[in-house]
C-alpha cells in the first residue's frame, strides 16, 4: 500500500489531514511504527465521516484549543531539509527527494517567471505532494501575498465553473489533465472565464493552439522535475509550439545519449540537466543512497525522459523512456491519437500507451486507448474506430480500445500504465478490436 510505505519510509511521527483522509490513515496506521499521532481537520462537509468514529484521530481544533508551548520556527541554516517530496511510483516504489529550505524559497520565485500580475489568483486542483501545485500556487501566493485558490482534487467538468466563481486568473495543467479538459464537449460561454494563463507541464503540441482558442488563454508551458535538479520554459508567444522552452539561468539542459555524447537537433535522446559552474548535479532521496548514485551519470542528472531539440536549440518531451510506441516501424504520437479521440463526443477521457505487439516483433507495440465513456451503456466501439480512420494515419489507429469507468492516475493526474498494462488483456472485458 502506497500511502503505508510513504509513512514507514520517510518515518513521519505525526499527520495533519482533513476528515475525507483521516480513515486512510487510521486504516494503516499499524504498518507505520513510528506514526504516534494523527491531527484531522474538520470539514463540515455532509458526507464527511465524524472524526469520533475512527480511532486515533483526534481533531486538530482540539488541540489549538490547548495551552501549549511555543517554539522558534526558524532555521539556522537555510540548507536543512524542509521537506520530502515523493516521486509519482509510476514504475515502482516511490522515491522520497529532500528538499531544504532554501528551494523552497527560490520556488516562491517562479510567479515573476510564469508572468504573474499583482492581482493574480492561481488556482490548483494538485496536490501539495508534488511539485507543481507548490511551484504555480503554494510557495508563490505565501512569497507575494497572492490569494490562491485551492481543491482537495481536480474535476475537469467543474474545472471553468470554480474559475469564474472564484475569479481564477491561473490555473496549472499537468499530465493528462490538458487532454481531459479539450475533451468535454464545447460549450457557447468556454471563453468567458476570467482566466489569462495556463502553467502547463506537458501541453500536447496536437491541441496547444486550439485549446488557446477555444478558452481564450495563454499557454506557458514549463519542464521541471523534484529530482530533476533544473527547469525550462516557454514563456507565452516566445516559443515555438511544443517545445517546453530553453533552461533557466543558472541550469545547462541538454539531450545525451547513453554515453554523454550530446545527440544533434532531431535525434532522440535523454533530457539531461547540470549546473552552469560545471559541478555535478545533486540529488537526494531519503534513506536511498543507491538511487541518488544512479540518478547523477557523469555528472549529469538523467531525467529518465526522452526528448530532442531543434535547430535553434528549443527542447521538446517526446516520451518516458521505455514508453515510446514504435508500430509497423514508426513512432506513434500519442498526443495527436488523444486529441482526435477526445474530440469524439462519446469520448469523456482518454489515454494512449502500448503493449506488446500480437506480432511478436522485437521491440514492436500494438496501441491501446484507454477511453472512460461519456455514457459506457451506449458506448459504440466501431464508431470510435470509424472516427480515428477518419483523422489519424492508418498506422496510429488504435489497435485496441480498453474502456474503463476510471483511468488510473497519480495524485499529480498522471496516467498509470503499468496498471492499464496489468489490467490489459486482448480476451478481457471492456477491450474492443477493429
Amino acid at each position: 500500500d502506497k500511502l503505508a510505505f510513504l509513512l514507514r519510509n520517510s518515518g513521519s511521527r505525526g499527520v495533519f489531514c482533513s476528515d475525507a483522509s483521516a480513515g486512510l490513515i487510521a486504516a494503516v496506521r499499524e504498518q507505520a511504527p513510528d506514526l504516534e499521532w494523527v491531527l484531522a481537520i474538520e470539514s463540515g462537509d455532509a458526507d464527511a465521516i465524524p472524526l469520533c468514529d475512527v480511532t486515533g484521530v483526534s481533531p486538530l481544533a482540539e488541540v489549538l484549543g490547548t495551552p501549549a508551548e511555543t517554539v522558534d520556527p526558524r532555521v539556522d541554516d537555510v540548507t536543512q531539509p524542509l521537506q520530502i517530496i515523493y516521486t509519482s511510483g509510476t514504475t515502482g516504489d516511490p522515491k522520497g527527494i529532500v528538499g531544504d529550505h532554501m528551494r523552497f524559497g527560490g520556488t516562491g520565485m517562479l510567479g515573476g517567471i510564469f508572468g504573474y500580475a499583482e492581482d493574480e489568483r492561481p488556482y490548483t486542483g494538485l496536490s501539495f505532494t508534488h511539485n507543481n501545485a507548490q511551484a504555480t500556487a503554494l510557495a508563490p501566493s505565501l512569497m507575494s501575498g497572492y490569494r490562491a485558490v485551492l481543491s482537495r482534487r481536480f474535476t475537469k467538468s467543474r474545472l471553468w465553473d470554480i474559475c469564474r466563481r472564484y475569479g481564477c486568473t491561473s490555473f496549472s495543467l499537468v499530465g493528462g489533465m490538458a487532454t481531459g479538459i479539450y475533451s468535454e464537449p464545447p460549450r457557447a460561454d468556454d471563453s468567458d472565464n476570467p482566466v489569462r494563463l495556463v502553467v502547463s507541464g506537458g501541453m500536447p503540441a496536437a491541441i496547444w493552439e486550439a485549446l488557446e482558442k477555444r478558452f481564450d488563454v495563454n499557454i506557458f508551458e514549463f519542464y521541471g522535475a523534484s529530482d530533476g535538479g533544473g527547469m525550462a520554459y516557454n514563456a507565452v508567444g516566445v516559443g515555438p509550439v511544443g517545445s517546453f522552452g530553453k533552461p533557466m539561468d543558472g541550469v545547462v539542459m541538454k539531450i545525451l545519449d547513453a554515453e554523454d555524447n550530446e545527440c544533434p537537433p532531431g535525434t532522440i535522446g535523454e533530457i539531461c540537466c547540470r549546473p552552469t559552474t560545471g559541478e555535478d548535479a545533486k540529488v537526494e532521496y531519503h534513506e536511498n543512497p543507491e538511487a541518488s548514485r544512479k540518478k547523477i551519470s557523469g555528472g549529469w542528472n538523467r531525467s529518465g525522459d526522452m526528448g530532442h531539440s531543434d535547430e535553434e536549440g528549443w527542447l521538446y518531451f517526446d516520451y518516458r523512456a521505455g514508453a515510446g510506441i514504435r508500430h509497423n516501424g514508426d513512432f506513434v504520437s500519442t498526443s495527436q491519437v488523444e486529441k482526435v479521440i477526445a474530440e469524439d463526443p462519446q469520448v469523456s477521457d482518454v489515454f494512449v500507451y502500448g503493449v506488446p505487439a500480437a506480432s511478436g516483433a522485437p521491440g514492436e507495440k500494438d496501441v491501446v486507448a484507454a477511453i472512460v465513456a461519456s455514457d459506457a451503456p451506449t458506448f459504440d466501439s466501431r464508431a470510435v474506430f470509424e472516427h480515428c480512420r477518419s483523422g489519424l494515419e492508418p498506422n496510429c489507429v488504435p489497435s485496441y480500445l480498453q474502456l474503463l469507468d476510471e483511468i488510473p492516475k497519480t495524485a499529480s493526474e498522471k496516467p498509470q500504465e503499468r496498471f492499464l498494462q496489468q489490467r490489459f488483456s486482448p480476451q478481457a472485458d471492456g477491450i474492443f478490436s477493429p
